[in-house]
């Protein structure tokens, strides 16, 4: 059974970037779609400035017309903190047999032994870390031995069994961050390009991201 990819963020806002990294990831991984998470509130960041239906509403604007992505609103219905190892243990009791993959920047991988009960997670799905060509993980003790046990060099075993592989795909990675683009809305920049227009819109039409409280 075809794979599916799960990536979760903040998206505030969402941008070319985590699109990009979507994409690219289920070109790279034959996914038959990502489901793009937003969060309802992080266990460890502040909270996100814009709030979470509207978060949502730039998601949907972002990916009309885009069948390989959709949207998913489970943590943002939850309330509360998200975390991770509840979102996908709810995924699994929906789709019991589906291979599902997490996906995680290089960055979100090496912090993954902070997260709640994170040896679940690989229990519940793959994770596919998306890094750059010529950089290499730097894990900690217990990533490395995680590591040992779970990863896999080759993606078709992504789509062999529903869970327990960790793969690293090189794929193009856009520089750009959602704080970068809060920023230059503060300071009364142009951040055209760097996020999709009806996304751009909804931030202009309900004044997101103006103060310096927003960075």
């Amino acid at each position: 059974m075809t794979a599916v990819g799960i990536l979760g963020g903040t998206f505030d806002p969402i941008h070319h970037g985590h699109l990009r990294l979507a994409l690219e990831m289920a070109a790279a991984l034959e996914l038959a779609a990502v489901r793009l998470l937003p969060l309802h509130a992080p266990p460890h960041r502040e909270p996100p400035i814009a709030p979470p239906e509207l978060r949502l509403r730039m998601i949907l604007a972002a990916i009309e017309g885009q069948e390989t992505l959709l949207a998913d609103d489970r943590e943002i219905k939850r309330q509360g903190i998200s975390y991770t190892v509840d979102t996908l243990a709810e995924l699994r009791r929906e789709h019991a047999e589906v291979p599902l993959c997490l996906i995680l920047g290089m960055d979100a991988f090496l912090s993954l032994p902070t997260w709640r009960h994170w040896e679940r997670i690989i229990g519940l799905a793959h994770i596919a870390v998306a890094h750059r060509l010529n950089t290499a993980p730097l894990p900690s003790a217990a990533l490395h031995a995680f590591l040992h046990r779970h990863r896999t060099g080759d993606p078709k075993d992504l789509h062999r069994t529903r869970a327990g592989r960790v793969y690293f795909a090189v794929i193009p990675v856009l520089e750009i961050s959602a704080s970068g683009i809060r920023k230059r809305i503060a300071a009364g920049g142009n951040v055209h390009f760097l996020l999709p227009e009806p996304v751009l819109q909804l931030i202009h039409r309900y004044g997101l991201y103006r103060t310096a409280s927003s960075l």
